[in-house]
């Protein structure tokens, strides 16, 4: 008879094995360098890149960061390359990195469209005048000048979302 957990746990702890699994193969004993890539390499560069693997080469010291971008910002990647191994070698405690080699793909990348690093930030939508007005009716009985205006902002958000 199988006995099941009645409490609730976190996605993360279900799938943790796996990715750690799946990162060493690559060469990613430290999977944090994959899931926390933006913070580790800074926004602006994770944009324009992403950890693929890490290899040891024979007779060598240290490990080899390979990074896939497109083929116009590997000149910009470059630049920024002593910068990105300070960052990883932080992240992973010791000088683990001694070498960045990129690896450039068109735009649409290879089979998947791999080169997509970061997703398109969604357009806002400016609240209406009539989601404005029924608001700021939903609020008027706020005394509190700085509640009340976050109130009827938060209240136009959502009537624009439900189309009202």
């Amino acid at each position: 008879m199988t006995r099941f957990r009645k409490s609730a746990r976190r996605v993360s702890t279900l799938v943790e094995r796996d990715i750690k699994r799946m990162g060493e193969k690559r060469g990613f004993s430290e999977t944090r360098l994959l899931t926390h890539w933006a913070e580790i390499a800074g926004a602006d560069t994770a944009t324009i890149c992403r950890p693929v693997k890490v290899g040891f080469p024979r007779g060598g010291f240290g490990a080899v960061l390979t990074l896939l971008t497109t083929g116009a910002q590997a000149p910009m990647l470059q630049m920024r390359l002593p910068q990105i191994i300070e960052r990883v070698n932080a992240c992973y405690g010791y000088r683990a990195i001694s070498r960045i080699d990129i690896t450039q793909t068109a735009p649409t990348g290879f089979a998947e469209g791999q080169a997509e690093f970061a997703p398109k930030p969604k357009p806002r939508v400016q609240p209406s005048e009539q989601a404005r007005t029924l608001a700021r009716e939903q609020a008027q009985g706020v005394g509190d000048e700085g509640l009340r205006r976050s109130l009827e902002q938060l209240a136009a958000n959502i009537i624009s979302k439900q189309g009202l």
